[in-house]
């Protein structure tokens, strides 16, 4: 056999295992779903076997590659959410929300809680946000909606104080 690599689809037929196509390429190997044997390894320098269709292979991915384009596919689209951190010092708090009628019963929440909705909320603006961008409206109401989600995030602002890292913060309009 040549030097040139068989692509996925690839139709062969081994000597021992028979027919088979070549479902995934290994840096050394290609593994081989043959009709008879199941799932095999094949060294990509065997040459006692005969091609009977060679697909053209594609340029080969890394894989921190493909990992940070999946991570980039699930944060643009999806509701889950990366874990973010809870300042230390709010560690065991507690939000106590007491009403100005003295006669009215205060609320109490874990401050974990509470911070767990706000992170919620942050995920689910920026799903919005890919949301607008991939969508099909026109550049002006892109531009419109984009600047409602800015200033959401703004208005979330006061919550900064309860994360970790800075940049897991909300981070509202700039002023000039």
């Amino acid at each position: 056999m040549s030097e040139r690599i068989l692509g996925i689809g690839s139709r062969v037929n081994h000597p021992a295992y028979g027919d088979g196509v070549i479902i995934r390429i290994h840096k050394a190997a290609y593994e081989v779903c043959f009709m008879k044997f199941g799932i095999k390894q094949v060294g990509k320098h065997y040459d006692q076997w005969e091609i009977i269709e060679a697909i053209q292979a594609e340029e080969a991915v890394t894989f921190n590659e493909a990992e940070k384009s999946l991570i980039k596919i699930l944060n643009a689209y999806s509701d889950i959410s990366q874990v973010i951190d809870l300042g230390d010092r709010w560690s065991d708090g507690l939000m106590i929300l007491k009403p100005g009628d003295e006669s009215l019963k205060s609320k109490e929440i874990p401050i974990e809680t509470f911070f767990h909705k706000i992170v919620m909320v942050r995920d689910r603006l920026r799903v919005m946000e890919q949301r607008i961008n991939s969508s099909d409206l026109n550049d002006e109401e892109k531009v419109n909606l984009q600047q409602y989600v800015t200033r959401i995030y703004g208005s979330l602002t006061t919550f900064n104080v309860l994360f970790k890292y800075k940049e897991d913060q909300f981070v509202g309009e700039k002023s000039d």
